[in-house]
C-alpha cells in the first residue's frame, strides 16, 4: 500500500490553554472527542495514523496568537512528543507573528535545534495580513532556512466578522466567516496580497503552503493571472504559482475541486493531507482510494501526491508499511 504523509494536522499544547483565557474559551467550544484528540500526542494519535495508513504526520498548533515564551514552550513540548515517535511525527513551528523578529528567531531555533520542517501561521493577526513589510523578516528567515510557511485559515476578527452579518442569526454569520466560506476566501486573498506587495520579488525562493484544494484560488486563477499582469511586479503571478506555492487537499474530500486543482497546478506542488482531527484519517484514506480508483491521479503521479512531494518539500521520509 502506498504510504501517506499529511501536512495540515493539529494539536493543542497544555502550555497554551494554561496561560491563555482566550484559548481556553475557544477550545472549550470544541466537541469533547475532538478536544481529546487535539490534546493527545501519544498512543491514540499513532493508532489513528495507522487507521488512515498515514506514515508520517506533520503536526501544527491550533489557531490563536500566542506569546513568544508560550510558543517556545509549546514547541519544546511538541519536540519531546516527536522524539518518542520520530518515524511517525514531525513538526511545524508555532511562532509569535505579533513580534516578527522574535518569530524569525523562534523559527530558526525550531528548525536548527528541534528539527522542525517549517512553520504554520494563522491567516491574519487580528485582521492584519502579512503583506505589511514588518512581517517580512519571518519570510526572509524561511527562505534562508529553505523551509515552507504554511498559511492556515483562522477565525475572523470582530471587524472582519461584520462583513458576514446579515438577515440571519449570528451563528450563521460566524459559519460564513469561517468554515462555510470566509476561511478559504480570506486565505486565498492573503496569497494575492502577498504577491501584489512584492514579497515574492524580494524572496524568490520562498515556499508557501496553503490547504483545502487551494483556498478557492484554482477556480479563478487563470483570470487572476491576466489581471495581475497590471500590478507591476517583476515576477508574474503564474511563475509564483508554479514555483512558490504548494497546495494540500486538507479537509476536502471530493473529486471535482481536485480535478480543477490538477488542471491549474503542477502535480509536483499538490500534496495529500487530512486536517486531523477535524477530519478523520479514515475519511482521508477512503478519499485517496477514490482518487486511485477514478484514475484522476495515477502511477508515479499518485506516489508524488501521496508522499514523494512532501518528502521533497520538507526533507522527510515516509516509513514503508
Amino acid at each position: 500500500m502506498i504510504p501517506l504523509i499529511t501536512l495540515e494536522e493539529h494539536y493543542i499544547s497544555p502550555k497554551v490553554t494554561e496561560t491563555s483565557s482566550e484559548a481556553r474559551e475557544l477550545y472549550a467550544k470544541f466537541p469533547a472527542q475532538i478536544l481529546s484528540k487535539l490534546e493527545c500526542l501519544g498512543d491514540e494519535r499513532i493508532q489513528d495514523l495507522d487507521k488512515g495508513n498515514v506514515a508520517l504526520q506533520v503536526i501544527s498548533h491550533g489557531p490563536g496568537e500566542i506569546s513568544p515564551s508560550v510558543c517556545a514552550a509549546a514547541n519544546d513540548g511538541l519536540a519531546s512528543a516527536i522524539s518518542k515517535n520520530p518515524g511517525r511525527l514531525a513538526g511545524f513551528a508555532t511562532i509569535p507573528m505579533g513580534e516578527p523578529a522574535v518569530a524569525a528567531e523562534e523559527l530558526e531555533r525550531c528548525v536548527k535545534k528541534l528539527g522542525f520542517v517549517g512553520a504554520l501561521v494563522d491567516n491574519h493577526l487580528n485582521g492584519q495580513f502579512f503583506d505589511d513589510e514588518r512581517f517580512w523578516s519571518v519570510f526572509e528567515k524561511a527562505q534562508e532556512l529553505n523551509v515552507p510557511i504554511y498559511i492556515h485559515p483562522c477565525f475572523a476578527s470582530d471587524p472582519m466578522l461584520e462583513h458576514y452579518k446579515g438577515n440571519y442569526s449570528d451563528p450563521v454569520a460566524i459559519s460564513l466567516s469561517a468554515f462555510g466560506w470566509g476561511w478559504h476566501t480570506d486565505t486565498g486573498l492573503h496569497i494575492l496580497r502577498l504577491y501584489a506587495s512584492g514579497l515574492f520579488d524580494r524572496f524568490p525562493k520562498l515556499k508557501i503552503v496553503i490547504g483545502h484544494m487551494g483556498e478557492m484560488l484554482p477556480f479563478q486563477i487563470e483570470r487572476i493571472f491576466a489581471i495581475a499582469e497590471r500590478w507591476g511586479r517583476e515576477r508574474s503571478l503564474r511563475e509564483v504559482w508554479t514555483s512558490n506555492i504548494w497546495i494540500t487537499t486538507s479537509g476536502m474530500f471530493s473529486l471535482a475541486p481536485l480535478a480543477c486543482l490538477l488542471k491549474t497546478t503542477s502535480i509536483e506542488h499538490v500534496l495529500y493531507s487530512v486536517d486531523y482531527p477535524f477530519s478523520a484519517n479514515e475519511k482521508g484514506l477512503k478519499f485517496f482510494e477514490e482518487i486511485e480508483k477514478s484514475g484522476l491521479i495515477a502511477g508515479k503521479d499518485l506516489e508524488m501526491f501521496a508522499y514523494r512531494n512532501a518528502e521533497s518539500l520538507l526533507g522527510v521520509k515516509a516509513r514503508s508499511s
